[in-house]
This record gives structure tokens, C-alpha cells and sequence, in this order.
């Protein structure tokens, strides 16, 4: 089928003043392809301990090879010098190529205007989504990753392509923070009730429907995950500002500890 998502892109935003801290590399697959990516260490990183690990993925807007789109959005809250002083962590931003997407998603615009989402599931991963599962295991092989504090995040197309990686991976991540993205509701009994959520949309979006994360946290409910949920009223499709504001967001994140149950 054909996937039409030119029409919800998020307008690029340009990454200013770039957190220096981020370090540029490129993680190679084992079946080939390339993903590029930014990582920023923790202080004490190679002492020995093991430090729990963010993935964030962009938006639509920030795809391209220049290694530095991706961090327009969260890169300069998770480099604050006091943030990174209260919560420690190895913190990754892949970059998605112009070609491709995060997330298996097909879009339909229905005859009112309104777009129609799905999710397929029976394919593999895409290339890009697969590079980023192969870098976490390069990661977590590496000894300095606390296995049971993997966390995800994501916005708009990153947030639909982490449903998607959280169904993939249901035993890896210990909680997740997902940005005015949707999702295949049913695909969540694959990683309920063990991975918290917190889900975030503007009551406004025109780009992404609201009511595609609202049907997310209804199926989390259903399945006994522990869910929070924050609609921000009159905020179009930039829920990430007020999303990132979240006083108890990082707080809440990095509390989380991966179940064994």
C-alpha cells in the first residue's frame, strides 16, 4: 500500500546552538545500513558503574543525514547541566534518513479532510527502526548500560515509531514518554502491564488527531498499564514544549525500573 506522510510532517526545526556534550557517531548493522546518531555520557561514565539509557526519537520534520537535526527538541533539556547533575544517564538521539520513516504506518486522508492512521505489525521493522533496536543492543552488550533502566521517548513520528519499538521489544524498556504520537492499540498487550507510560497531546492537533493518543490510554487502562495522560488544551502539534515543562517528567522517568515479572 501506498504511504502518503508528507501530509502530517512537523515543520523542521533548525537544532540552534547545538548542546555540545552531545557526541556525533554512526552505528553500522550487522546486515548493513547506517543509522547516525548523537550520545551524550554521563559524568563517571567508564568508572565501572552502569548508567540507565534514554532513546529519543525525533519527529518527521528532523529526518535527514546532517547528525544534528534530531536534536531540536529534548536534546537541550537532557543537557542541562542540573538535570544531568540529578539524573545521570547515557542519553541517544537517532537520526531518521529523508527516505525513510520510524514507524510501519500507513496514512489515508478521508473524504472530510481527516486522516486515517494504521499500524501494520505483520512486516518487519523498517530499516531505520531496526538500525535504532540494533544500536540499543550494541549498547546494552557494552556493560555500562543498567539493563533494568532503559527508557524511551519520542514525538509525533518518533512517538509512533516507540509503540511500535516498545511492542518489538516488550521486555526492554522500563517506562516510556510518548509526544502527541498513536499507535496500534492492541499491539500493547504485548508489553502490559509492565511498562508505565506517560502520553502527552495538545487538544488542538491538526497534524497528529488527539484522539489517537486518547484510544492509546484507554487500551493502557484496559490492560492494567500503569498510564498517565496530559492533554494540553488550545496546543497544536507542538506538544513537546509543554510536555518537556512537565515538572515531574524526568522525576517520574527515571523512578522506573524494569519488571521481571
Amino acid at each position: 500500500m501506498t504511504i502518503l506522510l508528507a501530509v502530517w510532517l512537523a515543520a523542521p526545526a533548525a537544532a540552534q546552538d547545538v548542546p555540545t556534550v552531545y557526541q556525533e557517531a554512526v552505528f553500522r548493522g550487522s546486515e548493513g545500513g547506517e543509522l547516525p546518531y548523537r550520545i551524550m555520557y554521563p559524568e563517571g561514565y567508564g568508572s565501572g558503574k552502569a548508567f540507565p539509557l534514554l532513546v529519543f526519537l525525533h519527529g518527521a520534520g528532523e529526518r535527514g543525514s546532517d547528525n544534528r537535526a534530531q536534536l531540536a527538541h529534548g536534546a537541550k533539556l537532557f543537557a542541562d547541566s542540573a538535570v544531568r547533575k540529578a539524573f545521570p544517564a547515557i542519553v541517544v538521539f537517532p537520526q531518521c534518513p529523508a527516505n525513510d520513516y520510524w514507524p510501519r504506518v500507513e496514512v489515508e486522508t478521508r473524504a472530510d479532510g481527516g486522516r486515517q492512521f494504521s499500524f501494520p505489525f505483520y512486516e518487519a521493522s523498517g530499516p531505520s527502526l531496526g538500525l535504532v533496536s540494533g544500536l540499543i543492543d550494541s549498547l546494552l552488550a557494552g556493560g555500562r548500560v543498567d539493563a533494568d533502566r532503559v527508557y524511551l521517548g519520542g514525538l509525533s513520528m518518533g512517538a509512533m515509531g516507540s509503540y511500535e519499538l516498545l511492542a518489538r521489544r516488550p521486555k526492554t524498556f522500563a517506562a516510556a514518554m510518548l509526544i502527541c504520537g498513536g499507535g496500534h492499540p492492541q499491539l500493547m498487550g504485548l508489553y502490559a502491564p509492565h511498562t508505565p507510560l506517560w502520553i502527552f497531546h495538545g487538544d488542538a492537533d491538526n497534524v497528529v488527531p488527539p484522539d489517537m493518543s486518547r484510544r492509546m490510554v484507554r487500551a493502557a487502562e484496559a490492560l492494567g498499564i500503569a498510564v498517565r495522560y496530559s492533554e494540553y488544551p488550545g496546543v497544536g502539534h507542538d506538544s513537546w514544549t509543554p510536555a518537556f515543562a512537565e515538572p515531574e517528567l524526568l522525576k517520574w522517568l527515571f523512578a522506573q525500573r524494569r519488571s521481571h515479572n
